[in-house]
């Protein structure tokens, strides 16, 4: 299974967004230290309900926490937008 569709398979089940987009952004950090060893580079904006009345860090703490195992072999570095579907986008 691709790191893509895993992660995307991870945060439906676990956070079950309305909205969920993920890039795989690993071709921009080609030579990195941390795609040498294998990890992705990946984007993720997320909104769901289950980040209501959610700082920032409890956010991205639910996020990491889901793909805990992934981190950081598959996934070397994730840049999270994540939002309860009542805030601005």
């Amino acid at each position: 299974m691709e790191r893509l569709e895993l992660i995307e398979i991870r945060l439906r089940s676990a956070l079950e967004p309305e909205i969920l987009q993920i890039t795989d952004d690993s071709h921009l950090h080609a030579g990195h230290s941390g795609a040498k060893s294998g990890g992705g580079h990946f984007s993720v904006t997320i909104v769901s309900r289950h980040f209501k009345n959610k700082t920032t860090v409890q956010r991205h703490r639910m996020v990491y926490d889901t793909l805990k195992d992934l981190i950081p072999k598959e996934v070397h570095a994730l840049s999270i937008r994540a939002l309860a579907p009542d805030e601005p986008g």
